[in-house]
């Protein structure tokens, strides 16, 4: 299904309309070229391409339509995280940094309640007085100090 010609063109059009999407909800529709878009790290299309991108062209295509639209929503989350943080409004926007989410194994969604969750059960399996790695936990605190500093 992934060398079908025809979806991986579909594809392409449908991630090429995201980037456009990025560059409108950031810029306003005007594109900066010495603004870094968060589509040039997050997908690559091309075979030739060096890029450390997350998600290939064949990787999106032997997605099911369900994991395509987690990837799409992953993605916009960015979008406007990126864009809250530009604006200095992350703190009002309810919203939470994707990238350390997704080291804690959470939804890029996530409440409140569910990363204090799992910050408790990463903590118990990483404490090093229960026998965890040290740096594991200490890595923990930090990226729970980081999500949770402008909202308490």
């Amino acid at each position: 299904m992934a060398d079908n010609p025809i979806r991986l063109d579909e594809i392409k059009r449908k991630v090429r309309k995201l980037k456009k999407l990025e560059v409108r909800i950031r810029f306003n529709g005007i594109n900066q070229p010495e603004k870094n878009l968060i589509w040039d790290n997050f997908f690559k299309l091309s075979d030739t391409s060096n890029s450390k991108a997350k998600y290939s062209l064949q990787l999106l295509a032997s997605m099911s339509h369900e994991e395509y639209m987690n990837v799409v929503n992953e993605y916009v989350s960015l979008i406007y995280f990126e864009l809250y943080k530009e604006s200095g409004m992350i703190s009002e926007s309810g919203i939470y940094d994707p990238v350390i989410l997704s080291r804690l194994d959470l939804p890029f969604h996530a409440d409140e309640t569910s990363i204090k969750k799992r910050f408790r059960e990463l903590a118990k399996k990483y404490h090093p007085d229960a026998g965890g790695d040290a740096a594991m936990f200490m890595e923990l605190m930090d990226h729970y100090r980081k999500l949770l500093r402008n909202r308490e």
